[in-house]
């Protein structure tokens, strides 16, 4: 039980931090350059990426 409460804080946390990278890379990051915050915005989408398929697989799990 404690192991299945602990997987779904770490999807939570995975997908807010991802959302939250994102946003920051797009709206108050002006002093890097074009692709460096290409690649760092394709990071973010990696994270949310990766909590919605643990959100899938935890579900089918029940």
């Amino acid at each position: 039980m404690w192991q299945r409460g602990l997987n779904w804080a770490a999807i939570l946390l995975v997908g807010i931090f991802g959302l939250m990278w994102v946003g920051i890379v797009i709206y108050a990051d002006h002093f890097s350059s074009l692709w460096m915050r290409i690649v760092q915005v394709v990071f973010g989408f990696l994270l949310l990426g990766w909590a919605v398929q643990k959100t899938i697989e935890m579900i089918k799990k029940a």
